[in-house]
């Protein structure tokens, strides 16, 4: 899927039900549903969805947490800002 197509989902009641967790979490957030986005990654395990969580908690806030779980994901809290790194996601989970 493109970014533009993936774009073009955010209109649809629910995402694309080939997504996994990853993408399926930051569709969600990019409708303004931080609750559901999160709920869909918490319990996750791995460094991919580790680094899904850590963004969401950067949302949120919560700059303790999200330190965790990028540390737990294997990568750094970037210097950028937030709006950059959804694009730098989305890059990664949607050239897998």
């Amino acid at each position: 899927m493109t970014r533009q197509e993936f774009d073009a989902s955010l209109t649809e009641a629910t995402p694309p039900a080939s997504f996994g967790l990853e993408l399926a979490s930051l569709w969600w957030i990019s409708n303004n549903q931080w609750e559901r986005a999160h709920k869909l990654i918490d319990t996750a395990t791995g460094q991919d969805k580790a680094w899904v969580h850590a963004y969401l908690h950067r949302i949120e806030g919560d700059e303790a947490n999200a330190r965790y779980w990028y540390q737990r994901s294997g990568r750094d809290v970037p210097n950028y800002g937030l709006s950059k790194e959804r694009d730098v996601l989305l890059e990664y989970f949607l050239s897998k």
